[in-house]
C-alpha cells in the first residue's frame, strides 16, 4: 500500500499558480524529503494534504483512503507538524500531549502509555514534567513530533520542521525522524535545506509548482553535490 499518494493535483491564488499538475507516491514506510526553494508550494502542498485547503483539481489519498470521499478516515492517520510552534507555553510537555490524546478521543492509562511510547521514541521522557517554555527550540520541535505520533499515525507530515534550529539540533532531529521509517511510518519532510536529505532517502524537487525530479537522492544527484544539483535545477540558494 502506498503510505501517500497524489495525482494530478493543482491549485492557485487567483492568477498564481501554486501547483500544476502534480503527481507522485510515496511508499508505505519511506522517508521523502519534498525539497524546494521559499515559494515552491510546499506548504500549499501540505496545506491540501491536511485538507486546511481543497481543490476540484486532482486526487489524494492517505493510507489507502481519499481525502475527498474519506476524509475522516484519511486524516486520522495523519501524524502533522507544522512550520510554526502550536504548544501551549505555559503547560507541561505531558499536558500538551495530554490535551492532544484527549482531542483525539484517547483517555486515562491508555492516553498516558501512549504520551509515554511518543516521548521515549523522541527521546523526551525525562523532560514530560517541563513547561514547554523552559525547553530550548530542538527540544520543543521534538515534543511536537512526539505529539504528532500519540494516535498511531501511519503517516506523518513535517513542514519545515527545523526552522530556526541550530545545525546540532537540526542533525539530531532528522535522526529521530528517520528511525520512526524503521517502524513503518511514512515521513513526508518539507524542507529548503539540502544537508537535511540523506543519499539513501526518497527525494522531491519541487520548484514554481512543478516537480523538477523524482527519486532516490544519490541517483538525482549523480557526481554532483546535492546543494549543486538543486541549485542547478532551480536556481536557488541552497
Amino acid at each position: 500500500m502506498k503510505g501517500i499518494e497524489v495525482a494530478q493535483l493543482s491549485y492557485s491564488y487567483g492568477a498564481k499558480q501554486a501547483l500544476d499538475d502534480v503527481s507522485f507516491a510515496v511508499e508505505a514506510g519511506q522517508f521523502c524529503a519534498l525539497l524546494g526553494p521559499n515559494g515552491a508550494g510546499k506548504s500549499t502542498l501540505f496545506n491540501l494534504l491536511t485538507r486546511l485547503f481543497t481543490s476540484p483539481q486532482g486526487t489524494i489519498k492517505i493510507a489507502g483512503h481519499s481525502l475527498n470521499g474519506s476524509p475522516r478516515k484519511a486524516l486520522a492517520t495523519l501524524g502533522i507538524v507544522f512550520q510554526q510552534s502550536t504548544l501551549d507555553l505555559d503547560l507541561s510537555v505531558h499536558q500538551n500531549l495530554k490535551y492532544f490524546a484527549a482531542l483525539h478521543g484517547i483517555s486515562g492509562h491508555k492516553a498516558n502509555m501512549q504520551i509515554e511510547a511518543s516521548l521515549e521514541k523522541l527521546g523526551m521522557l525525562e523532560r514530560a514534567g517541563e513547561k514547554a517554555r523552559l525547553l530550548n527550540g530542538g527540544h520543543r520541535r521534538r515534543a511536537e513530533i512526539a505529539r504528532a505520533l500519540i494516535h498511531n499515525p501511519s503517516v506523518l507530515l513535517l513542514d519545515e520542521p527545523t526552522v530556526g534550529l541550530d545545525a546540532a539540533a537540526r542533525a539530531s532531529i532528522t535522526d529521530h525522524v528517520h528511525q520512526l521509517c524503521d517502524d513503518g511510518t511514512t515521513v513526508l519532510w518539507a524542507t529548503h535545506l539540502t544537508d537535511e536529505v540523506r543519499d539513501e532517502d526518497r527525494l522531491i524537487v519541487l520548484h514554481q509548482a512543478h516537480i523538477l525530479a523524482d527519486g532516490l537522492t544519490k541517483e538525482i544527484r549523480g557526481g554532483s553535490a546535492l546543494k549543486d544539483k538543486f541549485l542547478n535545477l532551480t536556481g536557488a540558494s541552497a
